[in-house]
């Protein structure tokens, strides 16, 4: 668990950099990567099925999606 105060840039960085080639717009999403320590490939942790994924935002709410189970692999045939 970590939160967005761990951050390598700052809010204001990231939208000077998303904004110097493009125009942002109210309502437009700019997504920040994962915190320190959120990465699976730094803990060598990696999702399962059934693991919960939680974002929390706060004045906003949480958003909560469970892992699902890899579909099979499918075949074709001609």
């Amino acid at each position: 668990e970590n939160n967005s105060g761990t951050s390598y840039w700052t809010w204001p960085q990231i939208i000077e950099f998303a904004s110097m080639e493009e125009t942002l717009y109210p309502g437009d999403f700019l997504g920040s990567g994962t915190v320190e320590r959120g990465c699976g490939g730094e803990l060598n942790r990696w999702l399962q099925p059934g693991d919960v994924i939680e974002l929390e935002v706060e004045c906003i709410g949480i958003l909560r999606n469970r892992v699902g189970e890899k579909p099979p692999k499918r075949t074709f045939t001609r």
